[in-house]
């Protein structure tokens, strides 16, 4: 994992856990939108942080 993945799992995880704390309703706010968005980001640095190695055999 890279770090920007490990930062915005973090991130999401506390904006996450920010929104639990602060609103016992299931109503859509700030944190869990940016909580959305870190999720997102999460998953796109997982993507981008694969090394896909191409190693052809030339015979």
């Amino acid at each position: 994992m890279s770090k920007s993945a490990a930062g915005f799992l973090i991130l999401a995880l506390l904006s996450g856990v920010m929104h639990l704390s602060l609103f016992e309703e299931t109503t859509v706010t700030l944190p869990l939108i940016v909580c959305g968005v870190f999720s997102v980001l999460f998953v796109l640095a997982l993507a981008a942080g694969r090394k896909i190695k191409f190693d052809p055999v030339l015979r």
